[in-house]
């Protein structure tokens, strides 16, 4: 194994720990007028350098993604995670089924053989996350706080993905 290969993996495993478990995710996308966040259900399935998510057609985020595929993917949970990537609108019926669960018939107001459901990939980048559930670590930077030794690079890491 190359030791760029062995470094992605290692930063996939990282990101993979942190946002395990965090359900909901804020998805920003770029518009004419700005930037637009909203709150999306991460599918359960493992990190693998991609996030996958369910919406339809007819929304805005649809029609941004469209114009402006690049993206920011925030968690938050035991740990603060931003995730940059590249989105595309993926139209697949087996992965659609593979994703579908009761929660969103109430969220999307259709059901799973709706034709205008569509996934959002989200290709990663690069992630940039703040542990902040070690004990060790909190003590570290409260102290760093303290004595006004702190570094942005102690408080948190970005990984390219």
């Amino acid at each position: 194994m190359t030791t760029d290969h062995a470094a992605h993996q290692e930063a996939v495993e990282t990101v993979r720990k942190l946002i395990k478990g965090i359900e909901i995710a804020m998805l920003t996308t770029v518009t004419q007028e700005g930037l637009v966040s909203r709150p999306m259900k991460t599918q359960e399935v493992e990190f693998d350098g991609d996030l996958w998510f369910l919406t339809k057609e007819e929304t805005d985020k649809y029609t941004q993604l469209k114009q402006h595929p690049k993206v920011n993917v925030s968690y938050v949970g035991d740990s603060y995670v931003s995730v940059r990537g590249t989105a595309e609108v993926v139209n697949d019926r087996a992965k659609i089924d593979q994703f579908w669960n009761a929660a969103y018939a109430k969220f999307l107001h259709t059901t799973s053989d709706d034709p205008s459901l569509v996934l959002i990939k989200v290709k990663a980048e690069a992630a940039e996350y703040w542990e902040t559930g070690n004990l060790v670590k909190m003590v570290k930077r409260m102290f760093s706080q303290l004595t006004g030794k702190e570094t942005e690079a102690e408080l948190n890491k970005t990984v390219k993905l």
